[in-house]
């Protein structure tokens, strides 16, 4: 499997906002952490601003 890059940070959140992220990630049975990786990737998605797939040879 490809091993992916990914970058730490710090976000402040709101509680109201966490707990409910919170409860969608248990909802959906991942972290977290991952609902707000889909989240976001989604967003960029439906934004087309997700950067383009490399192909490789």
């Amino acid at each position: 499997m490809a091993e992916k890059n990914t970058k730490s940070f710090i976000l402040r959140v709101d509680t109201e906002t966490m707990n409910a992220i919170e409860a969608w990630a248990a909802d959906e049975f991942r972290s977290t952490n991952g609902q707000l990786q889909w989240i976001i990737t989604e967003a960029l998605r439906k934004a087309k601003r997700l950067p383009k797939k490399k192909t490789s040879l």
